[in-house]
């Protein structure tokens, strides 16, 4: 009987992992995000993309250094592991898998309501059984189908910001947010970019991966920031603060306010590709992640397989989105946002102090890089509604005990 192989085969070049980068960052986040984050920030919107923009950077950096010393599957999970021990690496591994669990339900949900309001969920549920077939065929075709995605969603943004720049500015409306809610604002907009590690947990899957990880991920980051600002300064300038904190689909108010309210429909076909795209990207970062883990014997054993045809992980590709279905079955997309980026921030605060302790000859960034990303990260954990914190501080506390569980008869690092 032929045996199925224990490690990645490397399929993706420089092109892909930047695909992969930029349909996890450019999805349901740019069509959503907008309305909460002007809402809390007004007109000093752009200063949180700023902020934002500047803690995921340092993040980015902090992660491409890191995956390009280590490109192992797993990410921050390895990461912390071999540079600061098994327990923080394993805080990594559980908050990235049970973080962006939620961020796949959310997305999926997101796509069901684009789709169809009234049947969200089985429209989601159906997203997720797609999701996770055709990342079962392998890598290499899923991210093809994210240069599809990629392509569709950015011609369509970019038609937007010249529709809504080229129209007539909004006028001035009653004063909303402060200058105080910019922390906020950035907590908001930062979920939006966060996607840009989906290059660092594959890579395992990436050929000539130190130079093709620290190229793909500043690039992919730099992209979305050049495309987020342009939407950013098109909402504003279109639907002013005001009504842009009242939009709950500001892309599409943007189209309607220029006059072209025939085309809402076309809006919302392309923010569910964008959903979709964004869905696959994640699901694909979450179960290679399990697969570090499973390694490790930090979960089930069995999710480490890898098919011996597709070279995916199938096992850990199907248990991660029937989690994800179940979630999506009993939780509603707002709950589950303020909990993912709980997750997803502790989970770069750990990247940020792994890539502190790098020495120059192992590419270490300069040294205010990965203390301004993990300061940051704490500051808008805490900045995010309360019970979004208490229920992150109650998962972190599970993972805490699954530790002493499991850390017992857990080898020291990484599976070789």
């Amino acid at each position: 009987m032929p045996t199925t192989p224990d490690r990645f085969a490397r399929r993706l070049g420089p092109f892909d992992a930047v695909v992969v980068g930029l349909t996890a960052m450019i999805g349901a986040g740019v069509f959503t995000v907008w309305g909460p984050a002007a809402t809390a920030a007004g007109p000093w919107l752009m200063v949180g993309l700023l902020v934002a923009a500047v803690v995921a950077w340092c993040n980015a950096t902090s992660t491409a250094r890191l995956a390009a010393l280590m490109p192992e599957a797993g990410g921050t999970y390895v990461y912390g592991t071999q540079r600061l021990g098994p327990v923080w690496g394993h805080l990594a591994g559980w908050s990235f898998v049970v973080g962006k669990t939620a961020s796949c339900a959310a997305m999926a949900l997101t796509f069901g309501t684009y789709v169809s309001p009234d049947h969200a969920r089985p429209f989601a549920v159906a997203a997720v059984v797609a999701v996770t077939a055709l990342g079962w065929v392998g890598v290499q075709r899923a991210a093809r189908f994210g240069r599809v995605v990629v392509a569709v969603v950015l011609a369509a943004l970019v038609a937007v910001v010249v529709v809504g720049l080229s129209g007539p500015r909004a006028p001035a409306g009653p004063a909303v947010g402060t200058g105080a809610g910019v922390l906020t604002s950035a907590g908001l907009l930062f979920f939006a970019f966060a996607g840009y590690a989906r290059v660092a947990t594959l890579g395992e899957e990436v050929r000539d991966p130190e130079r093709t990880i620290r190229r793909a991920v500043p690039i992919a980051l730099s992209v979305t920031l050049v495309v987020y600002a342009a939407i950013g300064l098109a909402c504003l300038w279109t639907l002013g603060p005001a009504g842009l904190a009242r939009s709950t689909a500001p892309i599409r108010d943007v189209v309607e306010a220029a006059g072209l309210g025939g085309l809402a429909g076309v809006t919302s076909a392309i923010a569910a590709v964008a959903c979709l795209g964004a869905l696959l990207a994640l699901a694909l970062g979450v179960s290679r992640t399990a697969v570090a883990m499973a390694r490790d014997h930090h979960l089930p054993a069995r999710l480490a397989r890898l098919d011996q045809g597709s070279g995916s992980p199938r096992w850990a590709e199907g248990a991660i989105g029937l989690a994800v279905t179940v979630v999506v079955l009993v939780a509603g997309t707002g709950s589950v946002i303020g909990f993912s980026s709980f997750g997803v921030l502790l989970y770069y605060a750990i990247a940020n102090a792994s890539a502190r302790t790098l020495t120059r000859d192992e590419g270490r960034p300069p040294r205010a890089i990965p203390l301004l990303g993990l300061v940051g990260c704490l500051v808008l954990a805490v900045s995010l509604p309360v019970g979004s914190v208490v229920a992150g501080v109650a998962v972190v506390l599970v993972g805490v005990g699954a530790w002493l569980v499991t850390g017992r008869s857990a080898p020291a690092g990484p599976a070789s």
